[in-house]
This record gives C-alpha cells, sequence and structure tokens, in this order.
C-alpha cells in the first residue's frame, strides 16, 4: 500500500471514528469526502475499497457508501449478475467451482446418486433432439451437485448455473439436428461419472476440468463461426 493510500485510510478512519455511525448509516459523497479528508478521489476509492473489503462498508452503485456489512437483500440477483458478466467470466467461475462439486460427489454420493446419473448419460446418447441432449446434460450437472448432499454446494450450483442459462452462449450450436455419436462430452461425462463411482476425487475433479475445457473450446469455435 503507497503512502497516500495508507494516509488516506488512516483519514477515512478517524473521521469515520470521530462521527461513531450506526450500522447502514450512509456517509457523504466522495466529492465531499475528499474536501473533507483532504484526499483525491483515486486515493479515497481505494482506501474505501480497502474497507469494504474488510466488511467496515459497503458500497451500493448509484445509491452510495454505507456502513457495515452488506445487507442480505442487497446481494446481486441473478439478472444483475449476468448483465454484468460475460461467457468467459462464467466459464472461469465453472471451471474454479464445478471440479469441488466433483470431488464432494465422489466422496459423498450414494449408489442411488450414481445411478440416476448412469441413466441420465443414456438418455443423453438417445436424444433426438440438441434441446433433449441439454436437458440431460443440465439434469446430470444437477444430480452430481445433489450428490454432494451439501445444501448450500446445491444452492452455489443452481445460482451459478443460472447465471450460465442467461448469459446466452451455451445456446450455440452446430447445423446437426442431434449431437453427433462422437460428441465429446459423452465419453467425458462417462469418464466423469465412472471417477465417481470409484469413489477417485482427485480423478473426478480432473475429470471435470477437463469436460468444462472442452466446453469452453468448443463453445468459443461455435462463436466464432457464427460471427
Amino acid at each position: 500500500m503507497s503512502d497516500e493510500v495508507g494516509g488516506a485510510l488512516t483519514q477515512l478512519r478517524a473521521y469515520l471514528a470521530q462521527l461513531d455511525l450506526p450500522a447502514n448509516a450512509q456517509l457523504p459523497p466522495e466529492r465531499e469526502l475528499c474536501d473533507l479528508l483532504g484526499v483525491s478521489r483515486g486515493e479515497l476509492r481505494k482506501a474505501l475499497a480497502v474497507l469494504e473489503g474488510n466488511g467496515e462498508l459497503w458500497r451500493h452503485v448509484g445509491k452510495g457508501t454505507f456502513i457495515g456489512s452488506r445487507p442480505v437483500d442487497e446481494f446481486k440477483s441473478v439478472a444483475d449478475i449476468a448483465a454484468g458478466s460475460n461467457p468467459r467470466e462464467v466459464m472461469q467461475a465453472r471451471r474454479a467451482f464445478e471440479p469441488i462439486l466433483a470431488r464432494e460427489a465422489a466422496l459423498h454420493a450414494t449408489s442411488a446418486d450414481i445411478a440416476e446419473m448412469r441413466q441420465c448419460l443414456t438418455a443423453s446418447r438417445l436424444a433426438a433432439t440438441w434441446r433433449q441432449y441439454e436437458n440431460c446434460d443440465n439434469r446430470l450437472h444437477r444430480l452430481l451437485a445433489e450428490a454432494t448432499h451439501n445444501s448450500v454446494l446445491v444452492a452455489l450450483f443452481d445460482t451459478l448455473n443460472a447465471v450460465r442459462r442467461t448469459v446466452v452462449w451455451g445456446r450455440l450450436r452446430s447445423n446437426s439436428l442431434r449431437p453427433p455419436a462422437d460428441h465429446h462430452s459423452f465419453a467425458e461425462h462417462d469418464a466423469l461419472v465412472d471417477a465417481i463411482g470409484e469413489r477417485d476425487l482427485d480423478a473426478a475433479a480432473s475429470a471435470m476440468d477437463r469436460h468444462l475445457h472442452s466446453v469452453e473450446i468448443n463453445l468459443l469455435r461455435l462463436r466464432q463461426a457464427a460471427e
């Protein structure tokens, strides 16, 4: 941290301590704070970011800066997240998160969970249309999340999946009416479910990452072809 930012942070902390504001009290606008503290706008924003990262402040674009931790009802909706995101970010988030789900599924899945996943694999190969295949694909990934038997992980998966479906990229398809017999996801899904069935945590996580990497490459290729 530079001396300038450190100085702004010290000034800001002293100002807040002097006011002793209650939780969710709104701070003056940035321009006024800069004048009060004698710091530049850039220095102030970096100091505010430090306090926000510590949970001492929260900011809402268009509304202002407030004391304390962000209220639950102030967290972004799926639509807000999707509006500020893009396909590449979604894939990065999936590759960071879904291998963790695969690892947890390998640890906690029941025989019934694995049997249902295998039924889904069979249904995906029998899909007569891309829409049917996509329904099977979505179902398989949801089953895998459910197999963690962790309600928080399932809720996080549902949120990420909702963002993915809102950011319209995954709807790009090849010109065929249905997935070809050698579609990359078939073998990748098989390897993923096999690793879960064998209780191989590392192999399950690696299989999920390889699958999502293939999805990312394929979607980029289809997107470039459509442009």
